[in-house]
């Protein structure tokens, strides 16, 4: 078995039919699906037990959250590289092809990011890659700009998690998805720490998949999603910035947090804002970060200057 594609679902039935067959008609036929869901309750599990006998199926009693979902599809995949997938997604036919052609071409990629199209305005790009911030903000790559655009296969700082191809090894040396972010963000973290390993993420212009966004939140902005995107970007810092860069960078990602409280102060969720980044500080010390007894200090400054640059690319991507 070459892929294992996980599909995280709750309550995503009415986008699953046409997510599942768009992947019967890849060109590329040597993958296995992976189904977790997490308590859906919305006729989801007899809608894929009646009419998709071969997909593997699991079933959790509550819900999970994103990161827990996708470990469990991880562990259960057969495949040397495994597919994370939304399931508010329609991919084009050479998806999984170009993807999996993508990653073969160096050892050292951990990670394969498709180009995301919206699915509501199919001239328009989703997602081409994300960026992390030295102010501590996370930005998507190309949102917004011309289909036209980004036509080049590049390395990026992370791959999105809703559609992306990952080194099932890797895993191995850096870890899993993190738990403790539940949803949002944890494709970011795991990117960085494959980053700091000196592996790659790559974003592959020719891996084309059509995305409706937001299915199961709700909405680009709402209470949950801004509170606990506040709470886990400050678990991103905690977990892989240094001693020393957590002491440099302290005052420009106090800008970066104020720029934000004003952001969603005017969209009415500054309250929420707060509590989650208030959340982060007070739990940070809970998380699980041995992995840096492994990282060298030359890697740190790699990436402290990745994230300075990150900065300037954001204006221009």
């Amino acid at each position: 078995m070459k892929i294992s594609i996980v599909i995280p679902n709750y309550n995503g039935k009415k986008f699953l039919e046409p997510c599942l067959h768009s992947l019967m008609n890849q060109s590329c036929k040597d993958y296995e699906i992976i189904i977790v869901d997490n308590a859906s309750s919305d006729e989801s599990l007899q809608y894929i037990e009646e009419n998709w006998s071969d997909i593997k199926l699991i079933k959790n009693s509550s819900n999970t959250g994103f990161s827990y979902a996708v470990n469990q599809g991880i562990e259960a995949a057969q495949g040397e590289f495994v597919v994370l997938l939304n399931n508010d997604t329609i991919a084009e036919e050479n998806w999984l092809e170009n993807l999996l052609i993508a990653i073969e071409k160096d050892s050292k990629i951990f990670s394969v990011c498709s180009k995301m199209i919206r699915y509501n305005e199919r001239d328009l790009i989703d997602n081409a890659g994300d960026f992390y911030t030295i102010l501590g903000w996370a930005r998507k790559r190309g949102d917004g700009k011309s289909v036209d655009e980004f036509t080049e296969d590049a390395k990026v700082f992370s791959s999105c998690a809703g559609a992306a191809i990952y080194r099932k090894s890797i895993f191995k040396i850096i870890g899993d998805f993190d738990i403790n972010f539940f949803a949002y963000l944890e494709d970011i973290d795991i990117c960085y720490r494959a980053n700091l390993f000196g592996y790659k993420n790559i974003y592959c212009a020719s891996a084309k998949i059509y995305h409706i966004g937001s299915a199961t939140s709700g909405s680009r902005h709402n209470k949950f999603k801004v509170e606990l995107s506040a709470r886990n970007n400050i678990y991103v810092i905690y977990k892989n910035m240094s001693k020393l860069q957590l002491f440099i960078n302290s005052p420009i990602l106090l800008v970066g947090f104020l720029i934000k409280y004003v952001y969603f102060l005017f969209k009415g969720l500054g309250k929420e804002y707060i509590k989650g980044v208030a959340s982060g500080i007070k739990t940070a010390k809970v998380l699980k970060i041995d992995f840096k007894k492994d990282i060298k200090g030359y890697s740190y400054l790699k990436q402290e200057v990745n994230l300075l640059m990150n900065l300037f690319r954001c204006w221009y991507n």
